[in-house]
């Protein structure tokens, strides 16, 4: 086994691209992009655009909706 290999599966992302962190969210491509990429800081290096993990990581605790009560 590579070492490439090993640390694929320790190492955790600092950022994702659009499509990543959309899976990550387990949402859509069309929906990362029209609702959650407007509101999340962004990484960009020429072509390159990476979203922090952390700033998803707040986007979904910020949209988060509190269950109601007696429907658990």
């Amino acid at each position: 086994m590579t070492a490439t290999k090993l640390r694929k599966g320790i190492v955790r992302p600092l950022a994702y691209r659009a499509e990543e962190a959309a899976t990550a969210l387990g949402v859509s491509d069309d929906f990362f992009r029209e609702h959650v990429a407007p509101q999340v800081r962004r990484y960009r290096h020429g072509r390159l655009v990476l979203f922090p993990v952390p700033d998803l990581e707040k986007w979904l605790d910020h949209n988060a909706a509190l269950p109601l009560e007696g429907n658990d």
